[in-house]
Order: C-alpha cells, then structure tokens, then sequence
C-alpha cells in the first residue's frame, strides 16, 4: 500500500449504542485494516469521540461513500486525512526564541508533521534565527491600536495566502481582539506559564524567585475570546527550590514552555485533539 493509502479519522457526535459496530462495519465495506483505534465517551456532556487510522486501497471518495452512511445515521462531525501530511502551519513571535527555534528545529528535523511557511513578529529580533532554517519571516511594529489592527490583518491574510491550518502564538505577548480569536476559533494555540499564575508582567521569573516557589511550568491551550483560559491541551511542571537563581528558574521554565507547545503541536497536527466543550480530548 502507498502512504495516500493510509488515513487518519475522526468522529464526534452524540452517544448511542452501535457506533463503533457501525464504523468498524464501514471501513471493512471499504476494505480498510485498522492500525489504531482510540475512543471515549464523555459522562459529561453525552458526546462520544473516536480516532482511527485506516489503512484500504480505495480513494478518499471511495472511503468517504462507504463513510456516509454512518456519518449521516448518527450526525457525526468527522474529518479524514492522510496520515502524517505536514499540517500548514503560520508561527507568530515576539522576542523570546526558545519556542520558536524548537518549532523550526523540530520541523526540519522531521519529528514535528507540520509545514511551516512563515513567522510573522512583532520585533524583527528573531528574523536571523529564520533565516538559519530557511523560513520567511516579516515583522511589523505594534504599539496602538492601529497598529495592533493592521498586524492582526496582516495575520489573516496570511493565513489565506498560505492555507494556514493552524496558527501559533510561540510567546507572541500581544493581546488579540476577540474578533481574530473568533475567526480563528479552534486552531490557534499558545503558551502561558501556568504555574505562575499569581506573577503577571514582563519579569515572572524574578518574582516567583522572590516568593520561593517551588513548581513552575507551562500549560498549551487553544486561544479564545477569555484571556488564557481556552481549553487546555498540555501541561508540564518541574520541582525547583531555594537554590535557583531568577535566570536558572527562566532558563528551567523556557524548556517547560518549548516542550509543552511542540507536544500540543504534534498532537493538534496528528488529529489527536477533539474539543469536549471548555476541555479537550487527546488521543496520545
């Protein structure tokens, strides 16, 4: 079998008896082989969620008509996609370049399935790193309103010049309008240092070395109209104590805060994330 031949699906829709019978009955229709297979029902809100990946000789439209009648008979929200086709993928930045050089690394690395034809920032700092990879990047200045509007413009055209599937905020520190969060609902993912949350400013670090803490780490969560409340998609901690110092326990939290993005990365770009309402579900 060629790789075309192998596909990832997804299916959300209410809860009833004989989903997985009826799913399970239209791939063999279409000839498929089941190679992975995750699903779960929400007690919460009554939806049942499955990821599959596939492997049959038909052709998306031959798969998809053995699909319909199953899609149709309990309204499934579903998608299907090649396994591991690089997901078009636009990076906004800011200063800060720990995440941003993971992102390009592990793109051109091969470990992260994503396709990555620019960085758009708000500072011209990181147009060398880039560079180093091989990525376009522009920066615009945003410091009013005006500005801020034109950057954000900026964002959504590029985001229809490059078909944009998804749209990371890798310490991007500017707050977004809640009509280009709107717009993008869904596939725009950012970075917070979560377990920090009572430090807020420029300098969290330097304060929660002032306070003594002793976890800090970083939460990855879909971006919506609330302020660094949209649901989360990963989150790491690591233990610290006295003895690190303002730029150690930086240096510790810039590592939390690159890992937990390209995690929530590789799993939005391999369909393993489904939102549940405020929360999500991830099918590691």
């Amino acid at each position: 079998m060629t790789s075309a031949s192998h596909w990832v699906l997804t299916f959300v829709c209410d809860d009833r008896p004989g989903i997985v019978h009826a799913v399970s009955g239209a791939v063999v229709t279409a000839g498929g082989n089941i190679t992975e297979s995750q699903q779960f029902s929400s007690d919460d809100t009554g939806r049942f969620f499955m990821r599959l990946q596939v492997e049959t000789p038909t052709g998306r439209d031959e798969f998809e008509t053995a699909l319909a009648p199953v899609v149709a008979k309990y309204d499934m929200e579903h998608r299907i996609d090649v396994v591991g086709r690089p997901l078009r993928t636009l990076v906004l930045a800011t200063t800060a370049a720990h995440c941003v050089n993971d992102l390009l690394f592990r793109q051109r690395a091969g470990q992260l399935s994503v396709d990555i034809p620019l960085v758009l920032s708000n500072h011209s700092n990181l147009a060398g790193l880039a560079e180093f990879y091989g990525v376009p990047f522009e920066s615009m200045s945003v410091t009013d309103a005006q500005s801020k509007a034109a950057f954000e413009a900026r964002v959504l055209a590029a985001v229809e010049d490059h078909d944009i599937e998804l749209v990371v905020l890798a310490r991007y520190m500017q707050i977004l309008s809640p009509e280009f969060c709107a717009t993008l609902a869904g596939r725009i993912i950012n970075i917070h240092h979560s377990f920090l949350p009572g430090f807020k400013g420029a300098n969290p670090y330097k304060q929660a070395h002032e306070r003594g803490v002793k976890l800090i780490g970083a939460t990855a969560h879909f971006v919506t109209t609330d302020l660094d409340e949209g649901p989360i998609i990963e989150q790491n901690v690591v233990r610290v104590d006295h003895t690190r110092t303002p730029e150690q326990l930086q240096a510790i939290g810039q590592d939390e805060e690159s890992r937990t993005l390209t995690q929530a990365v590789k799993w939005f770009s391999e369909d393993r994330v489904l939102l549940d309402g405020v929360r999500t579900i991830i099918f590691r």
